[in-house]
C-alpha cells in the first residue's frame, strides 16, 4: 500500500511525534508498503514523493526537527495547521497512519477533516479521539462506571474562585495538569497551598481547562488495547520521581516491566476496566489506557491515549512484542484494523 504517515504538527508533544513517525515509517517500510513521511503543519514542496525509488526517511525527520524551532513564529503567519501538499498527498494515499500526538492531532480535528473527504487513517474517529483527549469529558463520561477514578475536579481559568480543594474533596497532596494536554507536559504535584497556586499558574499558561485530583502514591501500568481486547499489562517505575516528560522519553529513565508482576485477578481487572474504557469513550481499532493502583491494590485510571507512542522501545510496542507481534507486524495490524468497518 501507499501510505502517508502523518507527524510532527503543532502541539508540545511534536518532536516526540517526529521520532514516533519516524519509527513508524521504518516499520511499515520492512513490512512491504511504500511510504513517506510527511510533516502535516509545514508540509513540502517536492512533488511525486511517491515516485522516489528510495524516500530518505532519516533526512526527512532531521529537516522536520530543525524546523520545531519555527513553529511559533510560523503560527503568527497563518491562521491553518495543514501544511503545503499535505491533502494532496494523504489523499493520494491508500491509508494515512497517524503518528500525531497531542493538541491538533489527536484530538479529532484533523480525524474530522479526514472522515469529511473520505481519507482513509489509523485509529479512532473524530468523536472518540475528542472524547479521549479531554480528561474533563473523560472523567464524566467514566463517572458512574465500574472503572475508578481518582477524587478529582475540572477547573477553568475564568472560576479560578472555585479553587478551594476542600469544597471538592480533594486534600494535598494533589496532582494539576492540563485537560487536554499529553506526555505529562504541565503536570505538577503540589504538596500545599503554594505549591497549588503556581501548579494552576503553570497549567492555565497551556491550557483554559486544568484537572485537579488527589495525588495517589502507588505504581504506575498500562495497558494497550488492540480490536478491543486488552494486551498485558505493562508497568512502569520511574528511577526517580514521577513519570513525567523526562522520565518518559530519556533512556534509562525508569524501568519498564512486561507482563507487568501481578496477581491474576487483579490482572484481569485492570485489563477489563481498560476494555471498557476504550469502550466508553468509542474508540476504534487501538488505544493504551493508563493507570495507578495504590498501596492497598487499588487500580484508578489516568487517562486513555488514542495514538499512543509507536517507537519499537514504546510501551504499545513492548506489550504487543509479548505476545509476539514485532513492531513492523504491529503498525501492519494497526492499519488493518483501523481499515476495518
Amino acid at each position: 500500500m501507499k501510505i502517508v504517515v502523518l507527524a510532527g504538527g503543532t502541539s508540545t508533544e511534536r518532536n516526540v511525534s517526529i521520532v514516533s513517525g519516524t519509527q513508524v515509517c521504518k516499520g511499515l517500510k520492512q513490512a512491504g508498503h511504500q511510504v513517506i513521511l510527511l510533516d502535516v503543519f509545514f508540509g513540502t514542496e517536492e512533488d511525486n514523493l511517491f515516485e522516489f525509488a528510495e524516500f530518505d526517511i532519516d533526512k526527512e525527520a532531521a529537516r522536520m526537527k530543525e524546523l520545531s524551532a519555527c513553529v511559533a513564529e510560523e503560527l503568527k503567519k497563518r491562521n491553518g495547521i495543514i501544511g503545503p501538499r499535505v491533502l494532496a498527498y494523504c489523499m493520494a494515499a491508500d491509508v494515512v497512519f497517524m503518528a500525531l500526538h497531542g493538541s491538533n492531532g489527536e484530538d479529532g480535528k484533523i480525524q474530522g477533516m479526514f472522515e469529511v473527504l473520505g481519507i482513509p487513517f489509523t485509529g479512532s474517529d473524530a468523536l472518540g479521539s475528542a472524547l479521549a483527549m479531554d480528561k474533563g469529558i473523560t472523567r464524566q463520561m467514566l463517572s458512574g462506571t465500574s472503572v475508578p477514578m481518582a477524587n478529582g475536579f475540572c477547573l477553568h481559568k475564568d472560576e479560578r474562585e472555585n479553587a478551594d480543594l476542600a469544597v471538592h474533596g480533594v486534600s494535598f497532596p494533589c496532582v494539576v495538569k492540563p485537560a487536554c494536554g499529553g506526555s505529562s507536559v504541565g503536570v505538577s504535584i503540589a504538596q500545599d497551598i503554594e505549591a497549588y497556586e503556581k501548579a494552576l499558574d503553570e497549567a492555565f499558561a497551556l491550557e483554559d481547562c486544568v484537572i485537579v485530583e488527589n495525588y495517589i502514591k502507588g505504581r504506575e501500568f498500562s495497558i494497550g488495547v488492540l480490536d478491543g481486547k486488552a494486551l498485558p499489562i505493562i508497568e512502569i517505575a520511574p528511577i526517580e520521581g514521577f513519570y513525567d516528560y523526562k522520565n518518559k522519553y530519556e533512556p534509562g529513565k525508569t524501568k519498564d516491566t512486561c507482563p507487568a508482576e501481578l496477581p491474576v485477578e487483579l490482572t484481569k481487572k485492570m485489563q477489563q476496566s481498560a476494555e471498557e474504557v476504550h469502550h466508553i469513550l468509542r474508540l476504534r481499532a487501538y488505544s493504551r489506557v493508563d493507570f495507578l493502583l495504590d498501596e492497598n491494590g487499588q487500580h484508578y485510571c489516568l487517562e486513555a491515549n488514542t495514538l499512543p507512542g509507536m517507537t519499537p522501545t514504546s510501551l504499545l510496542p513492548q506489550e504487543a512484542a509479548v505476545i509476539g507481534m514485532d513492531f513492523p507486524t504491529l503498525c501492519d495490524t494497526l492499519i488493518q484494523l483501523s481499515l476495518k468497518k
